[in-house]
């Protein structure tokens, strides 16, 4: 129960990541709101974590939207008066070759993974402030640190998502918040779905066999799962971590060795 007593926010929660850090939360103890755009789909996940009768909040959020994001924090802080955890999982994904890129592929990939995460730690940081106290822990990827020939808006966006967590940890160290990131590789998620079939078409490969390349390279010899990663997110959450501030933590395989 090492999350006992916090209250913590994660976006993106009803599926992949998100659902497995929302499960790992609570299994530790935490009060966890479930941010997501679908109603329906934070229901399905809400009505599927709640079985012992922890609490659970749930929020449908468009993340771009600030005044969205100022509301729900307004209700948690009214409810609990305090918010301690803040997850930044939600993400989008798109491919395509470097000319193939438009105004609207690039501003929507920027908009929904790199500005909202700025504004959703900004919506937290007030109450943050006045307790003191408070972990964000946003959720980058390997390809921050990388390059793709076939997904260079995406692979900015996570790195964008590294630069706010180190600006924002050096920002707000001295007020007892600590800022940092998690850098997943090949996760078997919906969105990986995604992946494999848009890289694929453009690699002249099936789903299935883009998947079977990109899991033969990694050292650890497997595909990652959600878990892999709700555990490092949860270490980075809880006072365990508590000397740490402003990493982007490879949680990869090994894929990236940096």
């Amino acid at each position: 129960m090492k999350l006992k007593g916090k209250v913590a926010v994660i976006t993106g929660a009803a599926q992949g990541i998100g659902y497995a850090t929302a499960r790992k939360f609570l299994d530790e103890g935490a009060t966890v709101a479930l941010v997501d755009l679908s109603a329906d789909a934070l229901q399905a996940a809400r009505s599927a974590l709640k079985l012992n009768g922890e609490i659970i909040e749930s929020f449908a959020v468009d993340v771009t939207r600030r005044d969205q994001l100022d509301e729900m924090v307004g209700q948690l802080r009214s409810r609990f008066g305090r918010i301690d955890i803040l997850v930044n999982n939600a993400g989008i994904y798109r491919a395509a070759a470097p000319l193939d890129v438009t105004e609207e592929h690039w501003d929507a990939v920027m908009t929904v993974n790199a500005k909202a995460v700025f504004f959703a730690c900004q919506a937290v940081l007030p109450t943050m402030l006045a307790q003191k106290r408070g972990s964000i822990v946003n959720l980058a990827s390997m390809a921050g640190k990388i390059g793709n020939r076939n997904n260079l808006p995406y692979n900015a966006s996570k790195a964008a998502v590294i630069s706010i967590t180190k600006s924002l940890a050096l920002a707000h160290a001295k007020d007892g918040i600590r800022v940092n990131c998690v850098c997943p590789g090949f996760v078997e998620t919906d969105m990986w779905t995604v992946v494999a079939r848009e890289q694929g078409a453009l690699m002249g490969l099936s789903p299935a066999e883009f998947t079977r390349q990109r899991a033969a390279q990694v050292p650890l010899g497997r595909m990652e799962r959600p878990e892999d990663v709700a555990n490092v997110i949860a270490f980075l959450a809880g006072s365990r971590a508590g000397y740490m501030t402003g990493q982007a933590l490879s949680v990869d395989g090994g894929l990236v060795m940096h």
